[in-house]
């Protein structure tokens, strides 16, 4: 028995390939998530309203990690410096472990978003900070 949903049909290829770019970024050095970040801007007003969340939801991904892993990079480098001096250490170690928490919650939150994907449903929160 075949189930009726009165759900038009949107077309999920194009927001599934920004998720794989945004998941092949680690090998890229991120140049495949600048990729999926064009292709999500050109196309998120043309799209139907599940995949246009979907759209939002990778543009602010994106966003969001980008300031946070600016931020862990400049206390590593701030103490990178100050290191020499033994008290830039803790400041080091924090930026460190920022870039690597971004670095998790970006993958983490393309998983789940990609999850959200297969099972034909919009992204929920696409401007929440968490998943």
């Amino acid at each position: 028995m075949t189930e009726v949903t009165d759900r038009p049909h949107e077309d999920r290829v194009l927001p599934a390939a920004v998720y794989a770019l945004y998941l092949l970024s680690l090998p890229s050095a991120w140049v495949a998530v600048l990729i999926g970040l064009v292709l999500a801007y050109a196309n998120r007003d043309t799209a139907g309203p599940r995949m246009a969340s979907h759209y939002q939801f990778l543009i602010q991904t994106f966003w969001k990690s980008i300031w946070w892993a600016a931020i862990g990079l400049v206390l590593v480098i701030v103490g990178g410096i100050f290191s020499v001096l033994l008290i830039g250490i803790p400041v080091l170690i924090a930026g460190g472990l920022i870039l690597a928490g971004v670095h998790i919650w970006f993958y983490v939150r393309v998983a789940v978003g990609l999850i959200y994907l297969v099972q034909d449903e919009p992204y929920p929160r696409p401007d929440a900070w968490l998943f």
